[in-house]
């Protein structure tokens, strides 16, 4: 379901990245989901949105991310710290501040 305000090329990625999310398994809510998701953020970091978050703008392009931070694997990656800080903070985590992203890590697995 492309948006109004995307281009040619940008329809294009939506139809393929859709398409390669049903081919592994995703439904085609979720696959529709993905496919917008990875769109608006390339849009927001060519500032060619009209809204756009911090994690969007600053964040490493989705297409060279590629899945690194998936929560499903182990080692480095996962969640970013700023993530973890903000899920902490709506779990009412007492001095996330002063933690690291091992200690967030920690006290949210509790």
């Amino acid at each position: 379901m492309p948006q109004q305000g995307w281009n040619a090329k940008q329809e294009r990625q939506y139809e393929h990245i859709k398409q390669q999310a049903v081919e592994r398994g995703s439904s085609e809510d979720r696959a529709s989901e993905i496919a917008a998701r990875t769109v608006n953020k390339d849009r927001a970091q060519q500032g060619q949105a009209k809204q756009r978050s911090r994690t969007s703008t600053q964040d490493i392009p989705p297409q060279r991310r590629g899945g690194k931070r998936s929560g499903l694997r182990q080692g480095p990656g996962g969640r970013t710290k700023q993530q973890l800080y903000d899920d902490a903070r709506r779990e009412g985590i007492k001095g996330r501040s002063k933690m690291t992203k091992a200690e967030l890590e920690k006290a949210l697995s509790r």
